[in-house]
């Protein structure tokens, strides 16, 4: 489909369709972004042990704050693209492009090498010092092999969002596609045929990485975007990076307070474990709910990348009535997803678990079950939470956008976590009922914005459906 005709399908295409079009092939993409954590921990579970499991785990949240900034840049800079596209400025989307590119690669000319000269001290201070020698030396052997290649990766994630943006559905999901096809084929040939083990599975990781960066660059070959990606406009912009940041602030808070949750729950499971090898068990458990969480999360997270494009252009092109239909579709479609995924995790929660351990251990397949019900049995609330946050970071409302994205990681589960075991006999009990409570306590709190803002939507909608009459 042509650059023009893709976008007068955003403007035009009945929502439905628009939807499905745009939400498969992101949920195809950032599946197989997710697989790449997956597919190692599959692998790693069933062929080095607990202490592996446990150390990766303890790797996650760094591999997480990485990925904030990712989001930032990517989903900030696709945001203001879309709004761009629907205003027709396509001097303004080739920069927004070039910075995208250009921040990017400052960033992880910084942040890498830092993190790799106090990697010892970070990982001990994020529960490392709470687990056996053996998981921690696991988790140093990881981040080393992948620290520097998260350039790649972030590039692939920041190019396959501005695809989005200008309606290359299919080319965004290839981007993907092929740097997973390129993991899943590397992961056994490293980790079993060649005795590599974790460092294996870094390695995959790393070359499947590359792999997608250089596809996501094809792309932009000449001729073929909407958008043309240039040498002479790779740079800062003062005009749109503080606005692009903005809208970016959100998803990216989003993931960072998912990173600090998953430290806060590493520290408190060390904390308040009755000794190392319990402590071990509990974050390799906690490794499981994480990979669970990002298999069951990944169909929402293709609505939601789907529905940012159609509302940031249809928000730009001022369809307000248009932006309401498609949010409250959207709503429908997250909140079904939501309820499967609960539904899921609650009744049959061993054989999801079994995924990612070889079920020797009985213990602990029992613990990891019942830790995995327990989590994430009101899941079903948090569909609202989403819709809501993607909806404001895509008109570019970034407070708003950044107060909800922090509801229910931070402001609601991070006291929970901290809180809660003072007042349970059984300390790691309390640590999970933490994150059911928090999901309900952000979903009561999402309520008054979502309604304002779609009260206005009709009210907006209805008075320029009477202009264009009259």
């Amino acid at each position: 489909m042509r650059a023009q005709e893709r976008l007068k399908d955003l403007a035009e295409a009945p929502l439905g369709r628009l939807l499905v079009r745009f939400s498969w092939p992101a949920l195809v993409s950032m599946s197989l972004n997710a697989l790449y954590a997956i597919i190692d921990r599959v692998y790693v579970g069933h062929g080095c042990g607990q202490d592996a499991m446990a150390g990766i785990t303890l790797a996650f949240p760094i591999m997480m704050l990485f990925g904030a900034f990712g989001v930032f840049v990517g989903a900030g800079h696709a945001a203001l693209l879309s709004i761009k596209l629907g205003e027709g400025d396509r001097t303004a989307c080739e920069k927004i492009l070039g910075e995208l590119v250009a921040f990017k690669l400052a960033f992880f000319c910084v942040l890498p090498p830092l993190v790799f000269l106090f990697l010892d001290p970070i990982l001990r201070a994020t529960g490392g010092d709470g687990v056996t020698h053996g998981a921690l030396e696991q988790a140093k052997v990881y981040l080393r092999i992948v620290l520097f290649s998260h350039v790649f990766s972030h590039l692939a994630y920041g190019l396959s969002a501005t695809m989005r943006s200008e309606g290359a559905v299919v080319p965004s999901m290839m981007c993907m596609v092929v740097g997973f096809g390129v993991n899943l084929v590397l992961d056994p040939i490293f980790i079993f045929g060649c005795g590599m083990g974790v460092a294996g599975a870094a390695w995959a990781t790393v070359i499947a990485m590359l792999v997608s960066c250089l596809w996501a660059f094809a792309y932009y070959r000449p001729g073929h975007s909407a958008v043309r990606l240039r040498l002479r406009r790779i740079g800062f912009y003062r005009a749109y990076a503080g606005r692009a940041a903005g809208i970016g602030l959100s998803p990216a808070l989003q993931q960072l307070m998912g990173s600090l949750i998953n430290v806060s729950m590493q520290i408190a499971f060390a904390k308040w474990a009755v000794d190392r090898a319990s402590a071990t068990t509990q974050i390799a458990s906690l490794g499981v709910f994480q990979m669970v969480m990002m298999l069951f999360f990944m169909p929402i997270l293709g609505v939601q990348q789907g529905l940012a494009p159609i509302i940031g252009y249809c928000w730009g092109a001022r369809s307000y009535a248009r932006v309401r239909r498609v949010l409250l579709l959207g709503l429908a479609v997250t909140t079904a997803c939501c309820t499967f995924a609960a539904l899921a995790q609650v009744l049959v929660p061993e054989p999801i678990v079994r995924i990612f351990t070889d079920g020797a251990d009985r213990a602990f397949l029992a613990l990891a079950a019942g830790d995995l019900r327990l989590a994430n049995c009101m899941l079903w609330c948090i569909g609202l939470n989403v819709v809501a946050t993607t909806y404001f970071q895509s008109i570019g409302h970034p407070w708003t956008a950044t107060f909800l994205s922090m509801l229910r990681q931070f402001l609601c589960l991070l006291p929970c976590v901290w809180i809660l075991p003072c007042f349970f006999s059984d300390h790691t009990f309390a640590i999970w009922v933490s994150l059911p409570i928090s999901d309900v306590l952000a979903f009561f709190a999402t309520i008054p914005p979502f309604l304002l803002h779609l009260r206005f939507l009709g009210r907006v909608g209805r008075r320029v459906a009477k202009r264009s009459v009259a």
